[in-house]
């Protein structure tokens, strides 16, 4: 059977949905006839048309505030952010009305962005930032951080299908590193569960995304030392699973929190107060975290891949939790 890409996951959810459901449709910059800035919507306007494949000016605050109304009227709107970046540009249209609006009226916003994000390819401090806490602090508002193709398969098409607005973030350096074989037929990743991606008794490690994959590269590295790390795929951060978290943190009484992003109020602070105020009696040592360094991205790849929480830091991290 041949594998499918993190990236083609992606895609064949888009596709699948849309002949599922004349109401979806793709909105972005570059999304038709090119096919996305990362060619994820490549094919879709050939198929589709372009009253349900648009492109938008170069205007985020205007793509996401027709993205609104089309969902307030019924319609279920994706749209694609060239690189996570520049939503900040749209991010009074996404906190102060996408995500308030049920609140306000009662009235759903059944409304997908996807974000490519993160870094890895020395793109810069405009491209390649983990903006997951931005929204993860704003009530009414999914965020979903996928990390393999059946979960960017299963994942975005729940999110498609979600009367509320989900926030997908999607990891750039995965796009065509991950493959999985996928099968046909319906594949649907419910949002707001948690996989254990790897079973342990000794360390919890909590990630998403790509740091996912070097946690459990880590994992492999220091099981021949014995030490035995179980690793947890949040998948969904908002609404985040407790229970599949609380149980993995009560069973292995240290914990390491791997993302990304820059560590000042980033998620995994969120994290570690939960699981302060929730397990304390149950742990053994300090809620560590391995993120990104508090600075801007850099250009030079060997500068990024320093400051990036790749799989030798995580490691390091293991071994002085398991010796504390």
């Amino acid at each position: 059977m041949a594998e499918t890409t993190y990236l083609d996951a992606i895609r064949r959810a888009l596709f699948e949905e849309m002949e599922r459901d004349a109401n979806v449709f793709v909105m972005g910059q570059d999304v038709a006839q090119f096919g996305g800035a990362f060619r994820v919507t490549k094919g879709l306007y050939e198929r589709f048309g372009r009253l349900r494949v648009v492109n938008t000016p170069l205007c985020e605050s205007g793509a996401l505030g027709a993205a609104l109304g089309a969902a307030l009227v019924g319609k279920r709107p994706i749209v694609e952010m060239q690189f996570a970046d520049f939503v900040s540009c749209g991010f009074n249209q996404i906190v102060n009305n996408i995500a308030r609006t049920y609140y306000r009226w009662e009235q759903p916003v059944p409304f997908v962005l996807r974000l490519p994000f993160g870094g890895g390819a020395g793109a810069g401090p405009f491209h390649s930032q983990s903006p997951e806490a931005w929204f993860a602090h704003v009530p009414g508002l999914a965020v979903v951080a996928p990390s393999t193709p059946a979960d960017a398969l299963g994942m975005m098409k729940s999110a498609i299908r979600d009367d509320n607005p989900v926030v997908y973030l999607e990891h750039r350096f995965l796009y065509r590193r991950e493959k999985e074989s996928l099968g046909e037929g319906e594949q649907l990743t419910p949002l707001g569960k948690a996989r254990v991606a790897r079973e342990g008794r000794s360390i919890t490690i909590l990630s998403w995304s790509w740091t996912l994959h070097e946690s459990l590269a880590a994992a492999e590295e220091v099981a021949r030392e014995g030490i035995s790390v179980e690793v947890i795929d949040l998948r969904t951060l908002v609404p985040l699973d407790e229970e599949t978290v609380m149980a993995s943190v009560k069973k292995c009484s240290k914990v390491l929190i791997v993302h990304e992003a820059t560590a000042t109020a980033g998620y995994g602070a969120e994290l570690a107060a939960r699981i302060a105020d929730q397990a304390f009696e149950w742990l053994d040592g300090p809620v560590k975290r391995v993120t990104y360094a508090d600075r801007s991205s850099p250009y030079n790849k060997h500068m990024e891949k320093a400051l990036l929480p790749g799989r030798e830091a995580i490691v390091a991290a293991l071994r002085k939790l398991a010796r504390y």
